[in-house]
């Protein structure tokens, strides 16, 4: 199953300067559950914004990236055809980000996992709203949440007719 999981201001908002907007501890548990194991794949831009600029640990890296660019512990793909072959390879994969990858990604996810932050982070860049997107259907939402400064809810969308991995 392809899944997304993000985290979002009030605005959908999702980063600023190739960063997260918020670094809320039980978001990032919350991301380590969910993806250790798992198959995680991102834009180039986003493993650069890692400590070191370095793979995620125990988890299967896959980076969409320039062409020629290898890169250590992960599988570097350079085209949509490339990253669907991997993902078709099985398992549970999670798209982690950036923007234009979610983007392009969005609508081949069974599910999307949004952490939603009550609070402005000032973002620069957005996911897409998924309460005003008719593909999407909100399908669980925790109780409020009071952790590190901030008011969060778990909720996890459904899409209604995921695309297959064909270009």
């Amino acid at each position: 199953m392809i899944r997304a999981i993000v985290a979002v201001d009030n605005k959908w908002g999702i980063g600023k300067k190739n960063d997260l907007l918020f670094k809320i501890p039980a978001d990032m548990k919350f991301f380590r559950e969910k993806t250790a194991g798992a198959t995680v794949c991102m834009g180039y831009n986003t493993l650069l914004s890692f400590p070191g600029g370095k793979p995620l640990p125990n988890r299967k890296n896959i980076v969409l990236c320039p062409e020629g660019t290898v890169i250590d512990g992960a599988i570097a793909v350079h085209d949509l055809t490339s990253l669907f072959d991997e993902l078709k390879k099985g398992g549970d994969a999670f798209v982690i980000g950036g923007a234009m990858f979610y983007h392009t990604m969005l609508y081949y996810c069974e599910e999307i996992l949004v952490t939603k932050v009550d609070a402005d982070g000032q973002a620069e860049v957005f996911f897409d709203d998924l309460d005003k997107d008719e593909a999407f259907e909100l399908v669980y939402e925790s109780e409020p949440i009071e952790t590190n400064g901030y008011t969060i809810r778990f909720t996890t969308y459904k899409n209604k007719a995921p695309k297959e991995l064909a270009v």
